[in-house]
């Protein structure tokens, strides 16, 4: 074997030490932009806001983000406001003006407010439209009296619910992508996990399809850090938590 240079060998060793003993201050680094964005979760049984946050990394032109805190709303789910709808929008308040605290003054106007409503508020519109038109409304004048950026309040078809709850769970798994040695981005190799989502009127099972022809035409197509994936669900009617409560009491009471 040959030995490496005494030189080598004391040049290596300063390195080090001088690696050790710089301070972190000695190298400042531009600090990367730190952007949020607010989610309100209309579900059956309650509404939660959800604060996200990103910075200008991305992983193959997607954005990389992590969930920053949240507020339930204080009452049932929004559907539960049909006969008086204003008191729908005024109950998003509260959690509004906590937002406006979470999140830095000067980032309000850039940050982008979204109201996602689901299973309940999906009944509702098929058997009065107009009541749910109603409320949709006044959760629409509430969210943009608010400083932030509204970018729109609709229901959620339940596939379109389902492909979001599949990405939620793969992306917190790591499945898309994962951080090597050198705390960079890289595809993680890992196989994608099936989704089953109990809400309070329904349950969902959601998984990838892995050829084009079986794709369904209710499916969803997704583009994500350099990916394609088609996502299907396979809806459970009246297989919600409210039910199965509903049928335990019935239960009991027989």
């Amino acid at each position: 074997r040959e030995l490496l240079p005494p030189w080598l060998v004391i040049v290596a060793g300063l390195t080090g030490i001088v690696l050790l003993c710089v301070s972190t201050k000695d190298v400042p680094l531009a600090p990367l932009r730190t952007k949020y964005g607010i989610v309100l979760d209309a579900g059956p049984s309650r509404t939660i806001l959800f604060i996200y946050q990103w910075t200008t990394t991305k992983a193959n032109k997607t954005g990389v983000i992590r969930g920053c805190s949240s507020c339930p709303v204080q009452g049932p789910g929004v559907s539960s406001y049909s006969d008086s709808p204003q008191k729908a929008g005024k109950s998003l308040e509260p959690c509004l003006n906590w937002a406006q605290k979470e999140i830095p003054a000067e980032q309000h106007s850039q940050t982008p407010l979204y109201l996602g409503a689901t299973a309940s508020m999906r009944q509702l519109n098929l058997t009065h439209p107009t009541l749910s038109d109603g409320l949709l409304a006044a959760l629409t004048g509430t969210l943009k009296s608010s400083p932030f950026s509204f970018q729109g309040a609709q229901i959620l078809s339940s596939p379109e619910e389902e492909a979001f709850n599949w990405v939620a769970v793969n992306y917190v798994l790591e499945n898309f992508f994962k951080y090597d040695w050198r705390g960079q981005l890289v595809p993680s190799g890992k196989g994608m996990a099936g989704v089953l989502s109990v809400g309070g009127t329904s349950a969902q099972l959601t998984s990838e399809l892995e050829e084009e022809k079986q794709a369904p035409k209710e499916g969803v197509r997704l583009q994500l850090y350099g990916q394609t994936h088609r996502v299907q669900s396979c809806q459970c009617p009246c297989h919600g938590t409210e039910q199965l409560r509903r049928r335990l009491l019935s239960v009991l009471i027989q």
